[in-house]
């Protein structure tokens, strides 16, 4: 399987992530046919990789000619998709972008298969459906392969390329290296729920929003203890709004029922209320936080005890998923830390912060947790309690 300069990509979804991965695609050198369902999105699309391009050139990170020669690469289909996807004929990649939507994906990709050649690539953006089921939809379900970009495509450097159980095998190592050509860090996943990043990360806000639950602290201190003591940029309420909360809670909820449902991926009420509320975050205008004008932030209480319990918890946990996670195939020990830091900026790698600490000191964490709560939630990865009792490192 070839994915070379040459390759036309098609994408199909012209939002924010379409367009993100457009612009990569034509950035890299391809000839790239962008369209949506919706009319005027690829109008949009355009201004918006537009200002994109003048803005590289005004900080001359880009000459004029370059910009003008990457615009010049993207054929946008101004009409609405129905049912006509001939414009993707010629494409030998097609990655979807559209809704996060399990049935509209399989519709979409059902279509595409007549439309396009025998050999075409066709990828899916999805961040925690499973590739089995949107490639089940086809056919011929060997050609589709997961190929997740983080928002926004344009700047963030990880991409997961996720392979199911009857991909043609030499799809993803040509994805992989498509990837690299493109200048992004490509991660390997199974085929799990949440993939490596959406799984991984579910205890930064579900242990946060334990802990406000529990009204062991309030959303403004638990973000200052994770940003302050754990030098995450941002704390998982802050994350959570800017993110959303509808979306969060779906991927939440989408993982907690694809890993049948396991308690340690249980949804909050907390956020079920927010979402049930509209309180959606930024966008929305009120949150965990209040964005409206002139509301007020409040102030976290910094007692030190408090911040490094709130911390302990929340990292025990991390490192806990992102262990199992290895322990579990989901993915290499290196693919998650490098997916973790990549893709959603942790200050380390979990499993080399795991080292750092100490596998025993983690245990204890975990184990004081289940002893107290009697929960199967806080129970340690088997790969955890192999490491202490043989005195191994995850890493060398």
């Amino acid at each position: 399987m070839a994915l070379d300069h040459t390759t036309v990509v098609g994408v199909v979804g012209a939002g924010a992530m379409g367009t993100g991965i457009a612009q990569v695609a034509a950035t890299a050198g391809h000839t790239v046919v962008l369209a949506d369902a919706t009319r005027g999105a690829t109008q949009r699309a355009q201004a918006n990789i537009a200002k994109v391009m003048e803005r590289e050139v005004q900080k001359e990170r880009l000459s004029r000619n370059a910009a003008d020669e990457i615009m010049s690469r993207i054929d946008y289909q101004w009409e609405p998709l129905v049912s006509d996807l001939s414009a993707f004929r010629k494409c030998g990649l097609v990655i979807e972008a559209i809704i996060e939507d399990l049935e509209s994906k399989r519709s979409l990709f059902r279509a595409l298969e007549g439309a396009v050649s025998s050999e075409t690539v066709l990828g899916t953006n999805t961040s925690s459906l499973s590739i089995a089921s949107i490639a089940s939809a086809c056919e011929h379900p060997e050609r589709v392969v997961g190929i997740h970009f983080f928002n926004p495509a344009a700047v963030m450097p990880l991409v997961e390329v996720v392979p199911w159980l009857g991909v043609t095998p030499t799809i993803p190592a040509a994805v992989h290296a498509l990837m690299l050509r493109w200048q992004k860090i490509p991660v390997l996943a199974s085929d799990t729920p949440g993939f490596i990043v959406n799984r991984v990360a579910r205890p930064f806000y579900g242990e946060a929003l334990r802990l406000l639950d529990e009204n062991i602290a309030s959303a403004a201190t638990i973000d200052w203890a994770m940003k302050e003591l754990g030098g995450f940029r941002m704390g998982p309420f802050e994350l959570m709004d800017f993110i959303g909360n509808d979306v969060n809670y779906a991927v939440t909820r989408s993982v907690f029922e694809g890993m049948f449902y396991d308690p340690r991926y249980r949804p909050s009420n907390t956020q079920r209320r927010l979402v049930e509320s509209g309180f959606l975050g930024r966008k929305s205008g009120r949150g965990y936080y209040d964005y409206r004008d002139g509301a007020t932030r409040p102030e976290p209480i910094k007692d030190q005890s408090t911040g490094v319990l709130i911390f302990e918890r929340i990292l025990a946990m991390l490192i806990n998923e992102a262990i199992d996670a290895v322990h579990m195939g989901a993915a290499s020990a290196q693919d998650v830390d490098l997916a973790m830091t990549k893709g959603v900026n942790y200050p380390k790698g979990l499993l080399v912060w795991a080292n750092e600490i100490g596998l025993q000191r983690v245990l204890g964490w975990l184990e004081r947790l289940q002893e107290d709560y009697g929960e199967d939630r806080y129970r340690p990865s088997p790969l955890l309690r192999r490491m202490v009792r043989d005195d191994r490192r995850l890493f060398p």
